[in-house]
């Protein structure tokens, strides 16, 4: 019988009960702004970073802002606004590195400021989705279901097979709809090399 001491791996979490740390917070799809004016309301720090458009059409020209990450706003908070943040309508949940919560830089949040602050269109999107990678759907009816992605159609066409029923379903998603929860083999071995912002996203 073996006397090894038992080992837990808790999940690390940045929260502190004094000091207001930034975090990524995941909302239903184009519901970004309506969770930003909730937040306002609650009297929550809040960074939504915005990008401006212009849309020309034949008859009228159109200004439109846009968020320059899709389903994300960042949060400014203490321990115990945990909750409160988690409580707003649209909010889906906090963005976890693994099952860990980890805090944003302030700087890497002020350079996100200066993107948006040059005027010009930048787009921003999480690692590359790769076939094996373990997914979640974040918007629509079938909102917390997870699965594999097996193919790559298209750029607008993932296959995902969902495991969560006991049975293998496939259906093609749009990646919009999804975020990556763990890379898969091939992927984790370079993990490393990623970006700082990459493991926000």
């Amino acid at each position: 019988m073996s006397t090894a001491p038992h080992l837990q791996l808790t999940a690390e979490n940045h929260l502190s009960s004094r000091e207001a740390r930034w975090f990524a917070v995941y909302t239903n799809y184009k519901r970004e702004k309506l969770v930003a004016k909730r937040l306002k309301g609650k009297g929550i720090e809040y960074f939504l970073p915005l990008q401006q458009f212009t849309r020309r059409y034949t008859r009228k020209i159109k200004h439109v802002e846009l968020p320059l990450i899709n389903c994300y706003i960042f949060v400014k908070i203490t321990k115990q606004e945990y909750v409160r943040v988690l409580e707003t309508d649209d909010v889906l949940k906090f963005v976890r590195f693994s099952r860990n919560l980890i805090s944003i830089p302030e700087q890497e949040i002020n350079i996100l400021r200066r993107i948006i602050g040059e005027g010009i269109e930048v787009e921003a999107e999480p690692g590359k989705f790769a076939t094996g990678d373990e997914v979640e759907i974040i918007s629509g009816h079938l909102t917390g279901l997870r699965g594999t992605l097996m193919e790559r159609r298209s750029e607008k066409n993932f296959v995902v097979e969902l495991e969560n029923l006991g049975y293998s379903l496939k259906m093609q998603l749009d990646p919009a709809l999804l975020q990556r929860v763990r890379p898969g083999a091939a992927k984790s071995d370079n993990a490393h090399k990623t970006g700082a912002f990459n493991r926000y996203l």
